[in-house]
């Protein structure tokens, strides 16, 4: 039988990659339902291509104008909206697999309900494990989900590990995550402040949306990838490591306890993970062009802490500082992180500003032990209010 699928953010890269590789399998895959914020005529597209059962928009306004072209065109896909609709169609018992693209927070309350209703959850939103760390895992075992990482990184580190989870923490030494360093990886630091929305987005290697584009640039996207690796492979924070690596083919790597290390390697496309995700623990063709070894520029790796980078990438450390403080402390640096980007893509502080309001934000939010989701969501709701005053504060 076909893997019936929800793709919650198609509209995303990460779900236009997911549909690219679905479109490829016919025969294994077919959409069940299509979630996006507001970009309704590609979500349009995407009905009239896939034929989902449902399509749901974040907003009414969004929803009722894709409703109406819906009908216009003669398509059958009932159109919902709001966040009890996005749940929904992630839990529904007619799913299979619920590919998680929705960028930031407010993926975890549908990342929570298919982890709870049993699904293949296939975790593009970091976010969720950031924010929600043992309360989301907590849901995954009472649900008795499939967690897949999709993220390059995760996804590589997952495959290079043995199969039974059960055998990971005798054998691993240590998790090496590589990072590409982003567009200003040889830029003077002392230029950052006057970096653009525009250079920030300008990736080297990977095509992405805004917001990641510039966690990659500040490598904050790299200090949540830390956190998710933590609570994905259950090691602790000094088992974790970060190299450059800007070529983009080692993935990332699992040190053994031998000291030899296995990686994963591949060309800087998502729809590698996407497939495997999809297909585990089988593999299929993704779209994804092989690696010519004859044709491969040099690789290279670099220290974290080389000369440059400490300035360049002062967010960075905040990734295990967050790990060692008050439990809730990363889903406070992962609600000011948003804040902080939002205001600098909406050019309201400059680029070396989003980590200050990242750290005034960790010193001024109070963390509690959140318990459940509605604990989870009060959290990222002061941290974002605590944020919001460092950002109006910076913006004089």
């Amino acid at each position: 039988m076909k893997q019936r699928i929800t793709v919650l953010g198609s509209t995303g890269s990460i779900g236009t990659s997911t549909l690219d590789v679905i479109a490829r399998h016919p025969q294994r895959f077919e959409v069940f339902a299509l979630s996006a914020s507001t970009q309704v005529d590609l979500m349009l597209a995407q009905c009239q291509q896939f034929r989902p059962r449902y399509a749901v928009m974040a907003s009414e306004a969004h929803g009722r104008l894709l409703a109406e072209k819906i009908k216009q065109n003669g398509l059958d896909a009932s159109v919902l909206w709001s966040k009890d609709a996005i749940e929904m169609v992630a839990s529904h018992e007619c799913v299979d697999v619920v590919m998680a693209a929705i960028v930031g927070a407010a993926g975890l309350a549908p990342c929570l309900a298919a982890a709870e209703a049993g699904k293949r959850l296939l975790l593009a939103n970091k976010e969720a494990l950031v924010v929600g760390g043992d309360v989301f895992l907590r849901a995954v075992r009472r649900g008795g989900a499939t967690l897949l990482p999709i993220d390059s990184e995760h996804s590589a580190i997952f495959q290079s590990l043995p199969e039974d989870p059960a055998t990971w923490a005798g054998r691993i030494d240590k998790i090496i995550l590589t990072a590409s360093g982003g567009p200003f990886r040889t830029r003077d630091p002392a230029t950052l402040r006057d970096v653009t929305p525009e250079e920030a987005c300008a990736h080297p290697n990977w095509v992405m949306g805004r917001k990641i584009s510039v966690d990659s640039a500040t490598m904050m996207n790299k200090a949540l990838e830390v956190i998710e690796a933590r609570y994905l492979f259950g090691v602790s924070p000094d088992q974790l490591d970060v190299v450059i690596h800007p070529q983009s083919i080692v993935h990332s790597m699992v040190q053994y306890k031998d000291h030899s290390v296995v990686s994963q390697m591949g060309t800087p496309d998502m729809r590698g993970p996407i497939a495997y995700g999809l297909s585990w623990p089988e593999r299929i063709t993704s779209g994804a062009a092989a690696l010519d070894f004859h044709a491969l520029p040099a690789m290279t790796f670099e220290a974290i802490d080389a000369p440059g980078h400490t300035e360049r990438f002062p967010g960075l450390p905040l990734a295990w500082a967050a790990l060692r403080g008050p439990a809730g402390s990363c889903a406070v640096l992962n609600a000011s992180n948003e804040i902080g980007v939002a205001a600098f893509l909406a050019r309201r502080i400059r680029f070396d500003q989003i980590h200050r309001t990242n750290l005034e934000t960790l010193e001024a939010v109070t963390c509690s032990n959140p318990q459940s989701l509605d604990d989870l969501l009060d959290l990222d709701a002061r941290s974002r209010i605590a944020a919001e005053s460092v950002v109006s504060r910076l913006a004089r």
